[in-house]
């Protein structure tokens, strides 16, 4: 009788840290789930990201190398769960920011088009967006997804634990040069995206500037609406064959952000 409750005094503390550390699994995977691309709008159920944050969780568990980590009371272990929360937030976020930069593209092409005050309210996003943006970002969010975007995060996510195990990540102040590096990333690729329909209707205002000085008798304000939002629209349906590479762009940046703001949480 002795050795059967030496043995269920075994089993029982197996059974609690095998508990605890499935906590801290879910912490970062239901942080980064909430915060990912495609994963955290709206129009996904909260019951599916309940689910694959639970199920995933538990595959990760057992698929994963061998998680060691060491806490001080309840307090130690509630610090582990914040760091596990902030990880997964962290993540997910730098994923989420480069597919962002599309509104950012769209915001920028509807000012040159005269269709900046054209918003709408996406119950995806929960966020006002504008018309270009919203049309860019299904697409290129349409052949991310054929290109494999939803597996490419889940493998990203399991990935972080052989790199960046349970309670081994370090929040230092040197990730203030990683999050500026994102945000430099932001501005660029919203640029490089609205460039085509940028560069062209600025040539098209000097046009409209130099014709408003020889025929000052006609209104180039008027005109040069219409004609705006016609070239406009004609830019971007020639540049359409660009998204593909656009797509593929925002892929590349989006694993180099996620593996250098995971390295910079890397000890040591």
């Amino acid at each position: 009788s002795s050795d059967l409750g030496i043995n269920m005094t075994i089993d029982v503390d197996t059974l609690f840290a095998q508990w605890e550390l499935y906590l801290l699994i879910l912490v970062r995977v239901a942080g980064f789930i909430y915060t990912a691309p495609f994963f955290s709008t709206s129009n996904v159920p909260t019951r599916t990201k309940l689910g694959l944050a639970v199920f995933l969780s538990y595959i990760i568990m057992f698929a994963a190398p061998e998680q060691s980590y060491t806490y001080d009371g309840v307090i130690g272990y509630a610090i582990l769960v914040m760091k596990e929360s902030i990880v997964g937030l962290s993540i997910g976020f730098c994923a989420n920011l480069c597919m962002q930069a599309i509104h950012f593209a769209g915001y920028l092409i509807d000012i040159n088009i005269g269709l900046s005050m054209a918003t709408m309210y996406d119950p995806a996003t929960k966020m006002q967006v504008n018309i270009s943006g919203q049309l860019y970002y299904y697409v290129i969010m349409l052949l991310m997804m054929v290109s494999g975007l939803h597996t490419f995060l889940i493998q990203a996510i399991v990935d972080t634990y052989t790199v960046l195990p349970v309670g081994e990540a370090v929040l230092r102040p040197g990730m203030y040069n990683s999050v500026l590096g994102f945000i430099a990333d932001y501005f660029a690729i919203g640029f490089r995206i609205a460039l085509p329909v940028f560069i062209t209707l600025m040539v098209m205002n000097c046009i409209l500037g130099i014709m408003a000085r020889v025929a000052p008798q006609m209104n180039m304000f008027a005109v040069g609406m219409q004609i705006k939002i016609l070239i406009g629209f004609f830019i971007m349906f020639l540049t359409v064959a660009m998204l593909p590479s656009v797509a593929g762009f925002l892929m590349d940046t989006m694993k180099n952000n996620i593996i250098d703001l995971v390295k910079g949480m890397r000890a040591g």
